[in-house]
This record gives structure tokens, C-alpha cells and sequence, in this order.
């Protein structure tokens, strides 16, 4: 079994971590059945920070079996909601403690900074475990009146073992938007992290033995999608399975989840979200928000605001006060005081990410700013503007998962509604006037599951997150999760009719 030891010597964040990166399964670290390692680059220089075992079919079979064992003996209706509240709140207390190496493995293994990953990845994702935790004991049924001779009312059960699929751009939030609303239900878990992110899954980990969470209860298979992801959803005795990422990977998904068990799915999926821009909106907070919206986490963000629609009368104010906030954010070690953006996640990703790049320019779109490489090693982007697009253009059409932007000028709101809903995808949207009348009008009009005002990407544990369209299916977040774990059972009871 491997084990991950790192020396930490930065301005930012100073110690020895060391942790086994083992496939976790009933509570215990192991090699997978192959015994084969996956190797961890830093996205930073592109070399290999260390090796993690690699998960099989065989060890999600083990790892269902250790569930399924979990789920009908020790969790689930076994133990009441109070006892698996405190579990959750004792994760959380030691998530908090272990917060700076939490955000300082983001940091390295995802390239987002030290400083963003501490105040809103791991804050968030140690939120979330707490609010889930508040949710434990409370998921209630109804009363139902029918007639004095009888009685109905419903349980919600837990649905059994869930699998979960998380991406790389946050992974230690997403870990905790999945398993938050499945434990506080009474489900067990078997999770996969990205292979390209499997770090911080891996020390919670430890803590959630630390926290004395049953065995069995939460398992962690690090592998690929093409064979540990393909496993999970289409395994016969996972009853449901929530994955997200990419809307290509989320159909398979579907599928696979359809020819096996039916299981229960719930997909968070891609975006291209549009960003709104009145004429009369605060000018210097637009370009504030339209920058974070677009540029923040590297452009790797499913509800990323893409594409930023403006209106013709300040179309050419905000591009310039936009120019120069792009030109202004510092790309540099995500170690180091000041720096705001870090390089993508990996070799495929900027590659991915320069195709597009490339192809904008190829279909005639403008490169207003950026468009290169930034440094020598590693997987640096410089941000990006597209003007003098056409709504046929991929980087218009397609989710580039990077810092890549367009600007488009629009008219009046018909306009823009149309041009905003002309997508197949619909996660997110924003709007920016001091108008609040015409802000919440259009909000209402566009097709996304969250509609920002004045803002954007705020995204809080108690607010449901989703997607229209092919966006995804379900809700994350929110008392509005619990639904995805849970199988409704209605009881009738006969309190002295006769036939």
C-alpha cells in the first residue's frame, strides 16, 4: 500500500503531511486487486508528486460489499438520525482542524490557490458537513388524512448504496456535497475521486476513521472512468448513483444506469452560462463580478459565466474596464502571497483548452486579450477574450472549462433573452441592472437553475444547485438533496373498516 508524505515549506503553509493513499474500503487502506498505482502530476510544474493505488471492477465489488453490509446492520435504519448528526458534526470539527493542510493538498494537486482553496473550498465543504449534519434528524414523513377508519403516512427511507462520482476541479467540495446529504440520510457510499485529484478524498479518509464512522460506511476507490466509474454505474447492487462532470460522461452514465438495476441517478453536468449586462448596471461591480464569474478557479467551473452578454450603449466602457481587470490578475505559484490564478488542472485540459482557443480563432473571433501560454512548465493559460464572435462559433456553443471568455453586445431585453437561451445547456445565469424589476423579469425568463443577481457564483450549502436542460437531472444542496437518497414508502393502516 502506498503512503504520501510531503514537506510543506511555503510563505503560506508550513509542515510534514503524510497520509496512506490506499484504496479505502471497510475503513481500511489497501493495495487495489492489480496492484497498480496511478500517478499524481502537479499541475504547477507537470511532474509526479507522488502514486496512488489504483481501484478495479473488483475492488468496487468489494467495496459495495462492504456497503451493502454496512447499510443493512450498522447504518442506515440501524442507527437513529442523532447518532449519525454527531458523526457528521465530529467529521466537521476535525475537517476544521486539519483545514490548512485540507486547502494546502488542494493547492497542489488541483493548482488552485492556497488562499482560495482555504477561505472557500474547504470553508464551504466543512459548511456543508455541518449543515448535512443538522438534516440527520429531521427527515420526516406526513401524516395523511384519508378517512377516521383509516390511517396513511409516509417514510422516507434511505435509499440504500449510493454511488458517487466527483470531478477535479473542486474535490474536496464536491466529496462533501455528495456524501453530506447520503450520510445524513442513512445511506452508505462508495466514492470516486477524479485520478487527477484523488489527494484530499484520501485524507478524509483518515478523518472519517478518525470520526468513528462505522466500517463499511464510506468507501473510496481512486481508478478511471472507464473501468471503476463504468463499474459503479452499471452495478447491479448499487441502488443509486450521483455523479458530476462532463454532459458527454453524464449520458453514459445514464445509460449504463438503465441497461443494469434502473438505480436512481442525480447528474450535475456541463454550462455555458450566460452573463447579462444592462446598460444601467453599476459598471465597476459588473466587471468585478463578470471577471471573478469567468476567470476564478482557472475557468474551471461548470457555472462558469462563459459567455457575457453586454448592452450596446456601455458594450465599449466595459470592455475596456474589463481588459484591463484581465490584464491585471496575477497568475503565479499557488503558494505565494497575491497570486490569484494557477495553471489548469492538467496536460489534457490545456490541450483541450488551447483547441478551443485555437479554434475561435480559426472561425474568425478576435483574440482581445490573452490566448497563450503563460511560463515555461506546467499547464498555464493566460485569461482570455473573444470579441466579434457569431452565434455558430464553438467557443460560443461548446463549455471550454477554462479561463476563456466572450463578449457579446446585445440590444434590449428580447435580445438578449433569446440569444442567452439559445444553448443546450442551462446550470446557471447572471444579471446585472440596477433595475430590480427588469433584473428579476429576465432572471425568471432564463432557462438555468440558478439565476444570480447583481453577483455570481455564489453558491451557499442551503441553496439547491442544478440544471436545466442538459445540464444535469436533480438538485445538489439544499434540503432538496435529501431527496435524492431517500425512496418515499407510503403505510395504510386499517383502523376498523370492514369489507
Amino acid at each position: 500500500m502506498t503512503t504520501f508524505s510531503y514537506n510543506f515549506d511555503t510563505e503560506v503553509f508550513r509542515q510534514k503531511v503524510s497520509f496512506p493513499t490506499g484504496i479505502f474500503i471497510n475503513n481500511e487502506f489497501r493495495k487495489g486487486s492489480d496492484a497498480t498505482e496511478i500517478d499524481v502530476i502537479n499541475p504547477t510544474t507537470g511532474k509526479t508528486i507522488t502514486k496512488v493505488s489504483e481501484a478495479t471492477k473488483a475492488d468496487v465489488d468489494d467495496a459495495v460489499r462492504a456497503a451493502r453490509k454496512a447499510f443493512q446492520t450498522v447504518w442506515g435504519l440501524n442507527m437513529p438520525g442523532s447518532d449519525r448528526s454527531r458523526l457528521l458534526g465530529k467529521l466537521a470539527d476535525l475537517m476544521e482542524a486539519h483545514s490548512d493542510e485540507l486547502a494546502a493538498l488542494e493547492a497542489l494537486d488541483n493548482g488552485k490557490t492556497f488562499g482560495w482553496a482555504k477561505t472557500v473550498d474547504v470553508t464551504a465543504a466543512i459548511e456543508c458537513i455541518r449543515y448535512y449534519a443538522g438534516w440527520a434528524d429531521k427527515v420526516h414523513g406526513k401524516t395523511i388524512e384519508t378517512s377516521e377508519a383509516k390511517l396513511a403516512y409516509t417514510r422516507h427511507e434511505p435509499i440504500g448504496v449510493a454511488g458517487q462520482i466527483i470531478p477535479w476541479n473542486f474535490p474536496l467540495l464536491m466529496m462533501t456535497w455528495k456524501i453530506g446529504p447520503a450520510l445524513a440520510t442513512g445511506c452508505a457510499v462508495v466514492l470516486k475521486p477524479s485520478e487527477f485529484t484523488p489527494l484530499s478524498a484520501l485524507r478524509m479518509c483518515s478523518l472519517i476513521q478518525e470520526a468513528g464512522f462505522p466500517a463499511g460506511v464510506v468507501n473510496v476507490v481512486v481508478g478511471y472512468g472507464s473501468t471503476t466509474g463504468q463499474a459503479i454505474a452499471e452495478h447491479m447492487d448499487i441502488d443509486k448513483v450521483a455523479f458530476t462532470g462532463s454532459t458527454l460522461v453524464g449520458r453514459k452514465i445514464q445509460e449504463a444506469a438503465a441497461k443494469s438495476n434502473l438505480k436512481n441517478v442525480t447528474l450535475e453536468l456541463g454550462g455555458k452560462s450566460p452573463n447579462i449586462i444592462f446598460d444601467d448596471a453599476d459598471l465597476e461591480q459588473a466587471v468585478n463580478w463578470a471577471a471573478f464569474g469567468i476567470f476564478w478557479n482557472h475557468g474551471q467551473a461548470c457555472c462558469a459565466g462563459s459567455r457575457i452578454f453586454v448592452q450596446e450603449g456601455i458594450y465599449d466602457k466595459f470592455l475596456e474596464a474589463f481588459t484591463k481587470k484581465a490584464l491585471e490578475i496575477k497568475l503565479g505559484d499557488p503558494f505565494k502571497q497575491g497570486s490569484y490564478q494557477g495553471p489548469q488542472v492538467s496536460q489534457i485540459q490545456y490541450d483541450r483548452i488551447m483547441a478551443y482557443i485555437q479554434s475561435g480563432k480559426e472561425q474568425g473571433a478576435q483574440v482581445h486579450v490573452g490566448g497563450e501560454r503563460f511560463g515555461t512548465e506546467g499547464y498555464w493559460i493566460k485569461p482570455t477574450i473573444f470579441t466579434n464572435t457569431t452565434p455558430d462559433m464553438k467557443i460560443v456553443r461548446e463549455e471550454i472549462f477554462g479561463p476563456v471568455g466572450v463578449v457579446i453586445k446585445f440590444q434590449d431585453e428580447e435580445d438578449v433573452v433569446r440569444q442567452a437561451n439559445d444553448t443546450t445547456y442551462g446550470l446557471a445565469a447572471a444579471v446585472f441592472s440596477q433595475n430590480i424589476t427588469r433584473a428579476l423579469k429576465v432572471a425568471h425568463r432564463l432557462q438555468a437553475g440558478t439565476a444570480w443577481i447583481n453577483c455570481y457564483n455564489q453558491i451557499h450549502c442551503q441553496v439547491p444547485f442544478g440544471g436545466y436542460k442538459q445540464s444535469g437531472v436533480g438538485r445538489e444542496l439544499g434540503e432538496y438533496a435529501l431527496e435524492n437518497y431517500t425512496a418515499v414508502k407510503a403505510v395504510h393502516v386499517n383502523l376498523g373498516h370492514t369489507i
